[in-house]
């Protein structure tokens, strides 16, 4: 069965750092994103990545602070978060999917078919 697992949520004060991962079972898939959701918002997209073209976007928020990779491998999937901040405080979850994304579906979560468990960032001022 696919799994997506999250790990390297924490706790830091603003202007820490992070990198969270997720770990892909059993597929190598076109498309890999990050979102994230406070608790009485919405699920929001914050990065996404084409695997087969290595495209990578970002949610303007983020933009500058925050950075989507994979391994070589492509069977884990990083966001290195720097400069922190208190509105980055939320559950961050890794979403797939074996289609490919472009500029104008990356931020769709109804795109994404798999998604992990999540892991929680908490950013204290």
């Amino acid at each position: 069965q696919v799994q997506l697992v999250e790990s390297g949520g924490g706790s830091v004060q603003t202007g820490g750092s992070l990198r969270l991962s997720c770990s892909v079972s059993m597929y190598t898939f076109y498309s890999m994103a990050w979102f994230r959701q406070a608790p009485g918002q919405e699920r929001e997209a914050v990065a996404a990545i084409d695997t087969g073209s290595s495209s990578s976007y970002y949610a303007d928020s983020v933009k500058g602070r925050f950075a989507i990779s994979q391994n070589n491998a492509k069977n884990t999937l990083y966001l290195q978060m720097n400069g922190l901040k208190p509105e980055d405080t939320a559950m961050y979850y890794c979403a797939a999917d074996l289609g490919g994304v472009h500029g104008g579906n990356w931020y769709d979560r109804t795109h994404y078919r798999r998604w992990g468990q999540g892991t929680q960032v908490t950013v204290s001022s």
